[in-house]
């Protein structure tokens, strides 16, 4: 038996979106399901109607010809074989809002995602975000064909690329070269300090912060490290599937912890397999609110990690050795940092001849 509900959500941009959700059952499973967005109430239930009227007259069809963009993703987020990060979730969840999402895959064409990534820009959003919009799209059309054998391909976005590009509709991030200030880092440790020592708190803010300036770790590095990959004779850790855009996984690499890091992570109990077993996204919550109710501006998480790298080079480290720390395989990120730290070292050797 089909049948459809109506869920209402509010769009990125703030507008209403509403979502007709179609679902056909037996006995009490369910066989098939399919969903489509608009902007409009009443059309959001003119087509569940209409789809549950063809359902019950032809049945259920699978074809390509009658899946849209946002069915497809659905499909894809649903599929448990699909291994998804954070960000490529929350942007398919928001593309799945937009008015591309309404169009049969059958019939998207470059001027779709063109005009798909215009309306993005106007909504405030910048060139590397919406670049990612465009990039698991792409993503998932590609699979589509192997996965579900639907006839489509990702032809008419490469297609789109040039003129995205040309148009600045999509782009690489602004390269930031923030570091918080002296002030700035003894606000938010006795902030954070006042924090951890709340009756219900549990996790030490601190120590995490310190560990990460000094380590150069991500947080996400951080809570994973576990005391059996502590190589206590050299005094490192092994970090396990480390970032690297060529090397989803498997891209271990064993780093030395100078300075204090090392006497931070001795201290930690070890009652639980991992050092700092805490969920990373709490720890950045917490970060964040207090950073946000000192009235600190445009500060990230991630902006420790190079604060620890300046330190280091800061100290006299080469690049060469605070990419040992740091994990980084290019070291062009890392000769920015330098560069912007010591601009005048040219000036300095002249001057010594």
């Amino acid at each position: 038996m089909a049948s459809y509900t109506i869920q209402k959500r509010k769009a990125a941009s703030g507008a209403l979106r509403y979502t007709t959700v179609v679902r056909v059952k037996k006995g009490s499973a369910v066989v098939y399901r399919e969903s489509r967005t608009f902007s409009k109430h009443s059309t959001a239930v003119s087509w569940g109607k209409d789809r549950v009227h063809d359902i019950e007259k032809n049945g259920v069809t699978n074809g390509a010809t009658d899946v849209t963009l946002g069915q497809l993703i659905q499909k894809y987020l649903d599929d448990p074989h699909t291994d998804i990060g954070r960000t490529k979730l929350n942007v398919l969840k928001l593309v799945c809002d937009c008015d591309i999402a309404n169009i049969l895959i059958t019939e998207l064409k470059s001027h779709h995602i063109i005009e798909h990534c215009k309306l993005r820009k106007e909504g405030g959003t910048g060139p590397s975000t919406i670049g990612h919009d465009v990039s698991f799209i792409r993503s998932v059309l590609k699979i589509a064909k192997p996965f579900w054998g639907y006839e489509v391909n990702d032809q008419f976005i490469i297609d789109a690329y040039p003129l995205l590009h040309e148009l600045k509709l999509i782009g690489k991030a602004a390269r930031r070269s923030r570091r918080p200030t002296s002030i700035e880092i003894e606000k938010l440790k006795e902030a954070l300090e006042q924090r951890q020592h709340a009756q219900s708190a549990k996790i030490p803010y601190i120590d995490i912060l310190d560990f990460s300036i000094l380590s150069c770790m991500r947080i996400g590095e951080v809570c994973a490290i576990t005391w059996s990959d502590v190589d206590e004779e050299n005094k490192a850790v092994m970090v396990r599937d480390r970032k690297d855009p060529r090397k989803k996984v498997g891209n271990h690499m064993v780093v030395p912890l100078l300075g204090g890091s090392w006497d931070i992570l001795q201290k930690q109990p070890r009652n639980d397999e991992r050092v700092f077993p805490y969920n990373s996204r709490s720890v950045t919550a917490g970060f964040q609110r207090v950073r946000n109710k000192l009235g600190i501006i445009d500060l990230r998480y991630h902006d420790l990690r190079r604060e620890g790298a300046s330190r280091l080079f800061e100290k006299g480290y080469t690049i060469d050795e605070v990419a040992q720390v740091t994990g980084h395989r290019n070291i062009n990120t890392l000769w920015q940092v330098y560069t912007e730290l010591f601009p005048s070292r040219l000036h300095d050797k002249d001057d010594a001849k």
